[in-house]
């Protein structure tokens, strides 16, 4: 059973990624990321001190996400508007402990790295 041309054209049209072009149809998306609690504590800081904070995370775990918790203090803004500064202070020490206490498997050394890459990112576009 050969299906009818109808058929082939709503089948074309329901599945545009398959084979084919996709035709432009003007349709905008939009990609918004989800943080978690910790990660969306992390402060916006002059990009100096982001990179002493991601110097510091990379030789010693824990240390540059430990200063940048009184970067807080200090009116850094954080994706954290609705939170007392505060608490956002003490889920930047969490997740310092955290580095410092998973450092002796390695996780906590390359999750420093990361987060210190992060604080680098969120000055450049904060900057």
């Amino acid at each position: 059973m050969e299906p009818s041309p109808k058929d082939g054209e709503s089948a074309a049209a329901a599945e545009p990624s398959r084979g084919g072009t996709a035709p432009s149809s003007g349709v905008v998306v939009q990609v918004r990321e989800k943080k978690g609690p910790l990660r969306a504590a992390i402060p916006y800081m002059p990009f100096p001190v982001a990179v002493i904070c991601l110097f510091l995370n990379t030789f010693v775990p824990g240390l540059g996400t430990f200063v940048s918790a009184f970067a807080v203090l200090c009116g850094a803004h954080t994706d954290l508007p609705d939170r007392h500064v505060c608490c956002v202070f003490w889920l930047n020490i969490a997740a310092a402990l955290i580095q410092i206490l998973t450092a002796i498997v390695m996780v906590g050394w390359i999750m420093s790295i990361f987060w210190g890459m992060d604080m680098v990112i969120l000055a450049s576009k904060y900057s």
